[in-house]
């Protein structure tokens, strides 16, 4: 998915400054690169379309200009740094002050799984974690399973996932990538006796399964080259992993797939599922060479998601309901002529999903915007809401996978509310805040505000704007805001906490979260009604909230920035090239920009997967719909706004490309004299740097460029 775990990690608190001193920056003289025009025609359906910087791909098709395309991006670099060289120290000092909040030394709460107390802690002065565990009590010896910061040494990328522990205890697999495409090999530890098995996997998703025998690992197998996930193979401890039997092979390449397990430990699933229809298989945990089953064939235009519980199954479907239903079937009859309904669609309530414990259900839905848990006791049928109390948060399921508690534990956070994780008991309703994220250096609640509005856009609906800042930051068209959307695939963008938001706050800025269409906030009429022919509702929807934030006077076009990742990256270069006159800066992250033809490329990672999203370009109806509103395809002679643009180069879901691109036909096209910058990371992907600390250098830059335009020197 072209989304971007970055997303909400943008912003927090910083110095105690109500009136930032101002004063213009001066940015250099610099001749900007300029990058050689090849004529390309990548144009169908009698479409002439010429793409003169296609050659920029060559790095990641290993073509003959593989070395021009690496050198051309360091230019870029170059040229970035030089002009905002005059922020070096400033950028030094927000760095210093970001990563002076994060408590170096810390702990997560700890999660109870089989007998042992698991959980992370980080060292001071340490990029990364340890992975611990404790036996039967939280005052029993410590078990260091994996030094992450020890394994990560010498390395400039290292991302470890998905470790999975054996029913017995004994084993543990995880995941490695230390290129940031996210091409996973898995390794087997022995925490007996601190040894590695020779069986490793290559390439992998990253996650597995264990089966209930302690020697079956299931895995989902990817394309080495497109990144999909393509078949589930059977693993067994001590064989060589290129003899491993393929138990699942997707044909479709439009559907993501996956293996897990049911939280009772009974079953094994797989699921494959694509924007619109999905479909599982089980097996008996117990019986892992067995032959897994069809739960229900897949369904024109239905999705369903299963889990288990005494003996039945649990289904959340869309079949003949929108905002999605709860189902039940005997554990011996999973046809969906079986299925029983428990909680029927809603007009005005999305249910999201479901967290199934032995004698309890949690049942997240969201209404109105914001999500709900709500309770539900499976012998008595009581039910309840946690409630929580303020205009905008987030709330969610966090780390339960005991299925015999009846203790829920859940996380909170909102825009002036740092994450929270407690423990909810689920009969007494008792809540015990387990702990809250430090800001170190101190944070006030109080001395912040946030809001929720409505912006009534073009059609009539209203669009939800959730904003924060500091009391003392007066609303006025002088008033610098960012604005920030997403708006793709149904993901809903939440209104949560961020200590680095607070160097911006602390500043002056007013920071607004835009719930636009494309999205699920609203429920999934919402999300349908932002993409394929609808897609440029999206884009509407964000020029519509500034345009409201503009009538309100929470700023003007003289002080308004836009921000968004990835496809919210699409929504930045959209709306720069249909409102360039609405936005002061623009700050585009690994943006999504060449629509068409990344479509029309199935060699690219997860193009396939994505055609109930954008549409299939081999349409005609759909590429000249998507060439429309496609960035790179509607750059045109005109005055842009100031933008900052960011990559990667290792980028496994939006190739480095799409914004190098971009920026080069933006260069020999606009007519104004504002600042356009691209920087890649040379490094890393998707989501930036692996390091806990190192990322915060990115955001560094962002916010020292929206300073800069403002003039806020310290």
């Amino acid at each position: 998915m072209r989304n971007i775990f970055l997303l909400l990690a943008v912003v927090i608190f910083s110095c105690n400054q109500n009136k930032p001193v101002k004063k213009a920056y001066q940015w250099p003289g610099a001749t900007p690169p300029v990058a050689e025009k090849k004529d390309h025609e990548t144009g169908m359906h009698g479409d002439k379309r010429n793409d003169e910087y296609y050659w920029m791909g060559d790095f990641f098709r290993e073509g003959p200009d593989s070395d021009k395309v690496v050198a051309y991006l360091n230019a870029e670099n170059a040229y970035t740094d030089t002009m905002m060289a005059g922020t070096a120290k400033f950028q030094e000092a927000l760095f210093s002050e970001m990563k002076g909040r994060i408590k170096e030394k810390d702990e997560s709460v700890p999660v109870f799984s089989n007998g042992y107390w698991y959980y992370t802690r980080s060292e001071e002065g340490e990029q990364y974690f340890k992975y611990c565990r404790k036996k039967g009590s939280l005052e029993a010896s410590e078990e260091i399973l994996l030094d992450v910061d020890k394994m990560a040494e010498g390395h400039s990328y290292y991302s470890a996932v998905g470790f999975n522990v054996s029913p017995d205890n004994r084993l543990l697999v995880y995941g490695v990538d230390t290129v940031s495409r996210r091409q996973y090999t898995l390794y087997i530890k022995n925490l007996e006796t601190g040894e590695h098995f020779e069986d490793t996997i290559y390439p992998a998703s990253g996650g597995s399964e264990w089966g209930n025998d302690n020697k079956t690992l299931f895995y989902t197998a990817t394309n080495p080259k497109t990144l999909l996930s393509e078949k589930i193979k059977r693993h067994t401890l001590g064989t060589d992993s290129k003899k491993d039997v393929v138990v699942y092979n997707e044909k479709d390449k439009s559907n993501y797939i996956g293996v897990g397990k049911t939280k009772s430990d009974k079953y094994i699933v797989i699921a494959s599922s694509a924007t619109m229809s999905s479909e599982y298989l089980i097996l008996d945990a117990d019986k892992p060479e067995g032959k897994f089953e069809v739960f229900q064939p897949r369904m024109k235009d239905v999705l369903y998601d299963v889990d288990h519980q005494g003996d039945k199954f649990l289904i959340v479907t869309n079949k003949d309901a929108l905002n999605f239903r709860l189902m039940e079937t005997p554990v011996n009859a999973t046809g969906v002529g079986n299925w029983k309904e428990v909680i029927p669609n809603r007009a005005d309530v999305l249910l999201e999903g479901i967290d199934v414990f032995k004698n309890y259900l949690v049942i997240t839905e969201r209404q109105n915007g914001l999500l709900q848990l709500r309770i539900r006791n499976i012998n008595t049928n009581g039910e309840h809401y946690v409630d929580f109390g303020e205009p905008a948060y987030t709330a969610f399921a966090g780390s339960n996978p005991e299925y015999n508690s009846s203790s829920l534990r859940y996380v909170y956070t909102s825009l002036t509310t740092p994450s929270s994780v407690y423990d909810y008991d689920m009969e007494s309703r008792e809540k015990e805040l387990k702990k809250r994220q430090e800001v170190v250096g101190g944070y006030n609640t109080e001395e912040y505000v946030t809001e929720r509005l409505y912006a009534t856009v073009r059609d009539g609906v209203k669009v939800p704007i959730s904003i924060v800042y500091k009391k003392t930051t007066a609303r006025s068209a002088e008033t610098p805001l960012l604005l920030y959307a997403y708006g793709s695939y149904g993901n809903s963008m939440d209104a949560a906490f961020s200590s680095t938001r607070l160097s911006l706050l602390n500043r002056g800025f007013i920071y607004a979260l835009a719930h636009i269409r494309g999205g699920q906030e609203m429920g999934r009429q919402w999300y349908e009604d932002g993409k394929m022919f609808k897609k440029k509702n999206t884009f509407n929807d964000f020029m519509d909230c500034a345009e409201h934030l503009i009538k309100e006077n929470y700023t003007s076009n003289a002080h308004l920035f836009a921000e968004g990742g990835s496809a919210g990256g699409l929504l930045m270069g959209a709306i720069s090239n249909m409102r360039p006159d609405l936005w002061r800066g623009i700050i585009a992250d690994v943006p999504f920009v060449d629509v068409v033809t990344t479509m029309l490329d199935e060699s690219i990672p997860l193009t396939t997967n994505e055609f109930d999203e954008w549409g299939n370009p081999q349409n005609k109806e759909s590429y000249d719909y998507m060439k429309s509103y496609s960035p790179y395809d509607n750059v045109e002679p005109k005055a842009y706004p100031n933008m900052l643009i960011t990559t990667g180069l290792h980028d496994s879901q939006v190739q480095y490309f799409e914004p190098a691109k971009w920026v080069a036909r933006l260069r020999t096209h606009k007519t104004d004299q504002n600042v356009l910058l691209l920087k890649t990371n040379m490094e890393a992907g998707h989501g930036g740097a692996s390091g806990r600390f190192d990322y915060l250098k990115e955001i560094a830059l962002q916010f020292a460029f929206l300073f800069a335009l403002e003039g806020v020197t310290e």
